[in-house]
C-alpha cells in the first residue's frame, strides 16, 4: 500500500464546499498512511500581509478589530458549512483562540510602529493555523480520524532567516519521524504548510507559496511513494494560458525540467519543491482538485523518451534588469564576486547573470521587490573606489525561459528560438543558457512577453 503526502492549495480550501471536497478526496484517494499539508484559505495570507503593513504605519484600533472580526466570521462560517455539528466545537474554540491571539499581535505591532521580518512571519502564520483545524475536523466528520499540527509541531525545524527560512535537515529528520510517522499508522495528520519554527521555537516561514515545499520536506523525510500537489489546474501547462490560449497539460516532466519551470515563474509549484523529492527519487504529481479523474502531471527522475525538444515556455514578470557598469571594472579581479557576495548577504535572489568579455558591465536580473535593496547594497559596496560608475535598471522587463530536456545535444535549438522571437518583432535584451542545455532564458520588454511566448509555443509545441 502506498504512502502519500497530499498538499491542498488556497483555492482548493477556499470555502466550506471546497474543504468538504478536499476531505472527500483525502478519504477516497488516500491510503492507509497519508499525511496532508494545507495552505491558508484563498486570499487570507495576502490580507494578513496588508493589515500588518497598515498597522505598522498607524492603523487605528477599530480597523484591527474589524479585520479580525471579518477573519473570525469567515472561518466560523466555513466551519459551519464544512464540519458536522458534533465536530464543530473543537474547531470553533481553536478559531476563537487564534483570532484573539491575532488581535493582540496586530495591536502590539501598532504600538511599536515597526514590522520586523519575525513579526510578519508570525502574522502570516495565522492563515494556515486557521485553515488546518477546519480541514482536520472535516475529516473527523467523515469518520476519518485526524489531528492537526503546525509545521513546527510536526517536526520542521529551520534556521532563523525569517521570511525565507530553510530546514535544518538533521533536526527535521529526527523530529518528523518521531512525531508524524507513528501518527500515520492510525490517523491522518493535517499539517500547516508554509510555516515552521527555528531552534528556539519562533515561527518562521518558507517564503510565499511554501506549502509545496512543506509537502516535499515531509515527503522526503517520511520516504513516501508519491507527493500529490492538489491545485486548481489539471497539471503543469506548456505555457501560461492567460498569454497563449493553446496551452496544454504536460503528462510527464523530469525533475530538472520542473525545477527550471518553477524557478522561472511557473506558478503551479514552489521552486524549492522538487529538491527534497529529487534527492529521494520520490515522484511528484500535480493534480486538479476540481477534476479528480485527470491524473495531472507526473514529475519523475528520468525523462520519458519523447520527440519533444521543448516541453514548456515559462514567463516570469515582476523582474528587473540591473546593469552595473564602469570603465574601472576592466581588469580588476573579483568585481563580479563582490557584487554577488554583497547581494547574497542581503538575501537578494539573482535570477540571471550576463557579463561581456570587455568587463565594462555586468547585467543581472532580480525580483522587483529587491530593487531598492540591491541598488543600495551595490553602491555601498563600491563607494569611493572608482570601480563602478553607474547602476542602471529597467523595471519593465520579463524573463522568457524555454525548457526541455530534449534540447540537450540537439543542434540549432537556439537558432530556432531567436528566429521565432525575431519574426514576432520582439527585441531580446539579454541571454543566458546553462551548461545543462535544458533551459535557454532571455529578457524582453514586458509588453513583448505575450508575443514572444506565443511565437515559441507555436514553433515548438503546436507545430512539433
Amino acid at each position: 500500500m502506498q504512502k502519500l503526502v497530499m498538499k491542498f492549495g488556497g483555492t482548493s480550501v477556499g470555502n466550506a464546499e471546497r474543504i468538504r471536497r478536499a476531505a472527500r478526496i483525502i478519504k477516497e484517494h488516500g491510503t492507509r498512511e497519508t499525511a496532508v499539508v494545507v495552505s491558508a484559505m484563498g486570499g487570507v495570507t495576502d490580507s494578513l500581509v496588508e493589515i500588518a503593513n497598515k498597522v505598522a504605519q498607524g492603523a487605528p484600533e477599530e480597523e484591527i478589530k474589524k479585520f479580525v472580526g471579518d477573519v473570525r466570521e469567515k472561518h466560523i462560517a466555513t466551519i459551519k458549512g464544512a464540519v458536522s455539528k458534533p465536530h464543530q466545537e473543537i474547531a470553533l474554540i481553536e478559531i476563537e483562540r487564534l483570532c484573539t491571539e491575532l488581535e493582540k499581535v496586530l495591536t502590539g505591532v501598532s504600538y511599536v510602529g515597526e514590522l520586523t521580518p519575525r513579526s510578519l512571519d508570525y502574522i502570516m502564520s495565522f492563515g494556515e493555523r486557521l485553515s488546518a483545524p477546519i480541514l482536520s475536523e472535516a475529516l473527523n466528520s467523515m469518520g476519518a480520524k485526524s489531528k492537526w499540527y503546525t509545521g513546527f509541531e510536526a517536526g520542521i525545524v529551520t534556521d532563523s532567516s525569517f521570511g525565507r527560512a530553510s530546514p535544518i535537515w538533521s533536526e527535521t529528520n529526527k523530529k518528523v519521524l518521531k512525531v508524524l510517522k507513528p501518527r500515520m499508522k492510525d490517523s491522518i495528520p493535517v499539517v500547516t504548510g508554509f510555516i515552521a519554527g527555528d531552534a528556539h521555537g519562533r515561527i518562521t516561514t518558507l517564503s510565499r507559496g511554501g506549502s509545496d515545499y512543506t509537502a516535499a520536506i515531509l515527503g522526503a523525510v517520511l520516504n513516501v511513494d508519491e507527493i500529490w500537489i492538489w491545485t486548481d489546474v489539471d497539471g503543469i501547462l506548456t505555457t501560461d494560458p492567460m498569454l497563449v490560449a493553446e496551452a496544454r497539460t504536460i503528462d510527464v516532466l523530469s525533475y530538472i525540467e520542473a525545477m527550471e519551470l518553477a524557478y522561472f515563474g511557473a506558478k503551479v509549484l514552489h521552486p524549492k519543491t522538487i529538491e527534497p523529492a529529487m534527492e529521494r527519487g520520490i515522484p511528484v504529481r500535480v493534480r486538479n482538485t476540481f477534476n479528480v479523474e485527470n491524473q495531472g502531471t507526473l514529475i519523475v527522475r528520468k525523462q520519458r523518451e519523447t520527440g519533444d525538444i521543448v516541453k514548456a515556455i515559462s514567463v516570469l514578470k515582476n523582474a528587473v534588469l540591473l546593469t552595473i557598469s564602469g570603465a574601472g571594472m576592466i581588469g580588476v579581479p573579483g568585481v563580479a564576486a563582490r557584487v554577488f557576495s554583497a547581494l547574497a548577504a542581503q538575501k537578494v535572489n539573482i535570477l540571471m547573470i550576463s557579463q561581456g568579455s570587455s568587463e565594462v558591465n555586468i547585467s543581472i536580473v532580480i525580483e522587483k521587490s529587491d530593487l531598492e535593496k540591491a541598488i543600495k547594497t551595490i553602491k555601498e559596496e563600491f563607494a569611493g573606489k572608482n570601480v563602478v560608475k553607474d547602476v542602471q535598471y529597467n523595471k519593465n522587463v520579463a524573463v522568457i525561459a524555454v525548457v526541455g530536456a530534449g534540447m540537450q545535444g540537439t543542434k540549432g535549438v537556439a537558432a530556432r528560438v531567436f528566429t521565432a522571437v525575431a519574426n514576432a518583432g520582439v527585441n531580446v535584451l539579454m541571454i543566458a543558457q546553462g551548461s545543462s542545455e535544458v533551459n535557454i532564458s532571455f529578457v524582453v520588454l514586458e509588453k513583448d512577453a505575450k508575443s514572444a511566448a506565443k511565437a515559441l509555443h507555436d514553433e515548438f509545441i503546436v507545430r512539433k
